[in-house]
């Protein structure tokens, strides 16, 4: 398919993506408005102040979930509407699905019943995740929310991040989310500079993507579920962007233009187990690829 990256992938959005992601392309990428992206978000909102309907597309069914309800919080702050009566509402189910540390759990077992990731363990009394909670509260402290909630949940995080020695590429996102959030900011540069020791030094990340198919992968993982420099750091300033040189994050970057497929779209690198869920995967990570190869100044076209 001929084109700039951009339309490549416009083509393929318009294609296979649902309502959401495509009013998302838009605002982003076509000068589109805000409204109708949280128009279209406001369909998985249920009662409860949580969203469910497989936002998150792992994780199938109606119910609210934590992670559904991360994932429109992410929608949200990326169109500039992380706030008011609506994060209020937010925060009212966040407290209301924590568990005994004030903090979140991966899945709330209301969830049991409806088809889940195999991936993703469905127990009754689950317990607290940095995984569903660091990315949650890093981001509600980004866009200066306060609310009851945030106290213990931001406690419960740097706890879990101070204890992180043994990790996994996941859950170091989750931590990089809440340190690049959090409002000490210099705890949070110490934390992140040893943090991105471990990722170095657990081989947590693929420095040169030629050695990509000799570079393990951590247990549970599916093969070839590698993460790149671009992976940990999204954007320039993130706190982790510091863990790499220039060198290793352009040859990182290169990589992630070079992903996109010949259908304009952009692969999932994990586990797929549905097909429905892999498809509405692609144009999610398709949107986030384009965002950060233009947050590092990469040309997509336009």
């Amino acid at each position: 398919m001929a084109g700039t990256p951009l339309s490549r992938a416009e083509h393929f959005i318009w294609l296979t993506a649902r309502v959401l992601e495509q009013r998302r392309f838009a605002h982003h990428f076509l000068g589109g408005g805000a409204d109708p992206v949280e128009a279209a978000l406001t369909a998985y909102l249920n009662e409860d102040g949580g969203y469910g309907h497989a936002l998150e597309p792992d994780l199938r069914g109606p119910v609210s979930q934590p992670l559904h309800t991360a994932h429109a919080l992410r929608v949200l702050d990326s169109i500039g509407r992380c706030g008011g009566l609506r994060v209020e509402r937010v925060c009212r189910y966040l407290t209301a699905v924590s568990t005994h540390e004030g903090a979140l759990p991966a899945l709330h077992p209301s969830i049991r019943g409806y088809p889940v990731a195999p991936f993703v363990p469905v127990v009754d009394d689950p317990p607290s995740d940095l995984l569903a909670t660091g990315p949650v509260v890093g981001l509600l402290h980004r866009n200066q929310v306060w609310h009851a909630w945030l106290f213990r949940a931001t406690d419960f995080c740097w706890a879990a991040v101070d204890a992180l020695d043994k990790t996994h590429p996941y859950e170091v996102q989750a931590a990089v989310a809440f340190l690049d959030g959090v409002p000490d900011r210099a705890r949070a540069e110490a934390a992140a500079d040893r943090l991105g020791r471990l990722v170095r030094d657990q081989r947590l990340v693929v420095l040169d993507p030629r050695e990509a198919d000799g570079h393990p992968v951590p247990p549970g993982y599916a093969p070839g579920e590698h993460h790149f420099p671009h992976d940990y750091a999204r954007v320039p300033d993130s706190l982790a962007r510091r863990w790499f040189t220039d060198e290793e994050m352009s040859r990182s970057l290169d990589l992630l233009a070079a992903e996109q497929d010949e259908d304009g779209g952009w692969p999932i690198r994990w586990r797929r187990w549905a097909p429905g869920t892999a498809l509405e995967w692609r144009p999610i990570v398709t949107v986030e690829a384009l965002r950060t190869l233009r947050a590092y100044g990469r040309p997509i076209g336009g």
